[in-house]
């Protein structure tokens, strides 16, 4: 086994070389994931590799750690499986492709493109960490431009945004200024999401739910009590747990 570093934490790995690889792949199983290199690959383009794919292996390893710990059931995520996104049970069309990596797209529905050899016992887990890492960063990015659109002109600013997988709650606001969300947010409906962040930018000067808190709510999302009343009626739907088998 190899080891892969990420600040102090360490990751092992499975590293293989072969006569026939012409470029670096990665894959995985439900305990670990395998780099195959080609044969005279040197230790900094191995690094390379991994540091380029970093995000991915962090993402992986961490959801195959959870079910392990959990034991979860597993989804079947192929053509006709549903899951939850922004507000409606959203299509998956699965791919095969001559590709090293699952990607994700979307268009009227997930495109998604998995590797043609990628083994059936491995390819829930993979396909549903990519999915993951993807609804993640469009969380992100969609959070990103509600404050972009409302910090400046109701003096509410953080220091930054950091998207969790928070058990219990939808968001957070710090002491440090730092909002933290929970990126299942994508499961509701856009506006819905930026209720949910002004919600949390709000805290930012009020750190309770006094009138006043509500106030500043209004002044910045006049009809924020119906976006609040469509998450708390149906909370219950957003999350994995939710995704739809195929017909």
């Amino acid at each position: 086994m190899a080891v892969y570093r990420i600040g102090e934490r360490e990751i092992e790995y499975t590293l293989r070389r072969s006569p026939r690889a012409r470029k670096a792949s990665l894959s995985v199983t439900p305990q670990s994931f395998e780099l195959l290199v080609p044969e005279g690959a040197t230790e900094a383009q191995i690094n390379a590799v991994l540091d380029r794919r970093r995000a991915w292996i962090i993402e992986t390893v961490q959801h195959m750690a959870e079910r392990a710990k959990a034991q979860t059931r597993v989804y079947k995520f192929v053509t006709g499986a549903k899951i939850p996104y922004r507000g409606r049970m959203t299509r998956l069309t699965i791919e095969p492709f001559d590709g090293s990596l699952v990607e994700v797209s979307f268009r009227n529905g997930f495109q998604i493109r998995k590797p043609a050899d990628m083994s059936p016992e491995s390819s829930d887990t993979i396909i549903e960490s990519a999915l993951r890492l993807w609804l993640k960063r469009r969380v992100r990015d969609d959070a990103r431009g509600f404050v972009r659109q409302h910090a400046e002109r109701h003096g509410l600013k953080p220091r930054g945004i950091q998207i969790k997988d928070q058990k219990h709650i939808w968001g957070s606001c710090g002491q440090d200024r730092q909002i933290n969300l929970n990126w299942h947010l994508i499961s509701a409906p856009k506006p819905v999401l930026e209720y949910a962040v002004v919600h949390e930018m709000c805290h930012l000067k009020h750190r309770n739910h006094e009138p006043e808190f509500w106030d500043l709510v209004g002044r910045v999302l006049p009809d924020w009590q119906e976006r609040k009343a469509w998450l708390d009626k149906n909370e219950h739907m957003l999350g994995w747990e939710k995704v739809e088998p195929s017909v």
